[in-house]
C-alpha cells in the first residue's frame, strides 16, 4: 500500500473529470448541476486525499471508483432534496404540467464526451448511447437510487458487488433495483445506428433548408410523426402538418444561420436569427435521426453559446471562427 500526497492529486483525478461530469449529467439531466456536483466532489476528494490509500497496481481503478462513489452520493443527496424531475415538453406527464415550476432537461455538448474516444469501440458506443436525449429523459422518470444502480451497472460496467460498495447498500438491494428497471427499459430507447456519412448528409441538408427558408424541404425531411419542441416553452408540435403551419406562421418569416455543434451524441446546431442588423443566438437544436429522416427536434432556447465556444451574435453571413 502507498499513501498518495496532495502533489499527486490533480494529475491523478483530472483524467476522470469529464466522464464524472457525464455521469452526473445522466443522473441529474443538467450539465450545470452536474458541473456543480463535480466541483463539490473534487473539493471533498481533495480534503480526503491525505487519508486515501490505493494499491500501486490498481491505482487508477481505485481512484475512479472513489470519485464515482462521492459524485453519485452527492447526486442522490441533491435529488432527495428536490424531487422535481427534468422534463422535455413532448414527454411531460400531467403531474409535471400542473407543477408551478418546471425543470427542463439540458443538452450535453459532444465536446464534453471526448473521453469516449479513448475507450474501446463497445464501451464508446455505450458512452454515446447513454447521453442520448431520449435515454437521459427516461432515466429522469426512475427513482434516484434505481437510476444510479442502472447507470453504474449497465453504463459504467460495475458489478453488483461493486455497486453495492459504492452506494453502501446490499447486493440484494442492487439486484432488486435492477429488476425494477426491467419494466421501464422499453422507454430507454436508443436512436437507430446511422453512419457518420449519412448523419452528416442529413445535417447538411437540414441546415441548408433552414438557411434557404425552404419549408417544403424542411418538412420533406421529417418523419410522419416528427415532434418539435423548444424548452423552456412548454408547447410542442407533432406531425408534418402542424410543424409546417408553425414554421410558416413564425420562424420562417426571418433569416437564419445554423452552425454545426453536435450534442447528446446527435447532430445539433447553434441557431442564429436575423434581427435586421445582426444574427442573434436563439437555441441549440438537437436532432433525432431515424432511417435517414428527422424524427424529433428539440430546440434548447436557454443554451449558453459561450459553452459552445460561439458568439452570442455576429454581423454578416457567417460567425467568426471559434
Amino acid at each position: 500500500m502507498v499513501r498518495l500526497g496532495h502533489a499527486d492529486f490533480a494529475a491523478t483525478v483530472e483524467p476522470f473529470r469529464d466522464e464524472v461530469v457525464a455521469h452526473c449529467y445522466r443522473m441529474l439531466g443538467s450539465l450545470h448541476d452536474a458541473e456543480d456536483i463535480v466541483q463539490q466532489t473534487w473539493v471533498r476528494a481533495w480534503k480526503a486525499w491525505p487519508r486515501f490509500e490505493a494499491r500501486l497496481d490498481d491505482e487508477q481503478r481505485s481512484v475512479r471508483a472513489w470519485l464515482y462513489r462521492i459524485a453519485t452520493n452527492r447526486c442522490l443527496t441533491v435529488l432527495g432534496r428536490d424531487q422535481r424531475r427534468r422534463e422535455l415538453p413532448a414527454e411531460m406527464t400531467p403531474a409535471a404540467e400542473s407543477a408551478q415550476e418546471l425543470l427542463w432537461l439540458e443538452p450535453l455538448p459532444d465536446s464534453r464526451i471526448a473521453f469516449a474516444e479513448r475507450l474501446d469501440p463497445a464501451d464508446r458506443l455505450v458512452a454515446r448511447e447513454s447521453i442520448e436525449l431520449a435515454f437521459v429523459a427516461a432515466l429522469q422518470r426512475m427513482p434516484p437510487k434505481q437510476r444510479a444502480v442502472l447507470v453504474l451497472r449497465e453504463v459504467l460496467g460495475y458489478s453488483a458487488a461493486e455497486v453495492a460498495d459504492l452506494l453502501d447498500i446490499s447486493v440484494a438491494a442492487v439486484n432488486s433495483a435492477m429488476q425494477r428497471s426491467v419494466a421501464q427499459r422499453s422507454s430507454l430507447r436508443h436512436a437507430e445506428p446511422v453512419s457518420t456519412a449519412d448523419r452528416d448528409d442529413v445535417a447538411r441538408r437540414y441546415a441548408a433548408a433552414w438557411e434557404a427558408g425552404d419549408v417544403d424541404a424542411i418538412v420533406a425531411m421529417l418523419t410522419e410523426d416528427a415532434r418539435y419542441s423548444m424548452p423552456p416553452l412548454p408547447e410542442w408540435y407533432s406531425g408534418r402538418d402542424a410543424i409546417r403551419a408553425w414554421l410558416l406562421d413564425g420562424p420562417l418569416r426571418t433569416r437564419w444561420r445554423f452552425v454545426r455543434s453536435d450534442a447528446n451524441g446527435a447532430p445539433a446546431f447553434a441557431t442564429y436569427m436575423w434581427d435586421g442588423e445582426r444574427y442573434l443566438q436563439m437555441g441549440l437544436d438537437v436532432l433525432t435521426v431515424r432511417n435517414g429522416s428527422v424524427a424529433e427536434i428539440v430546440s434548447f432556447l436557454s443554451s449558453d453559446f459561450a459553452d459552445l465556444g460561439l458568439p452570442r451574435s455576429f454581423r454578416g453571413d457567417s460567425p467568426p471562427p471559434r
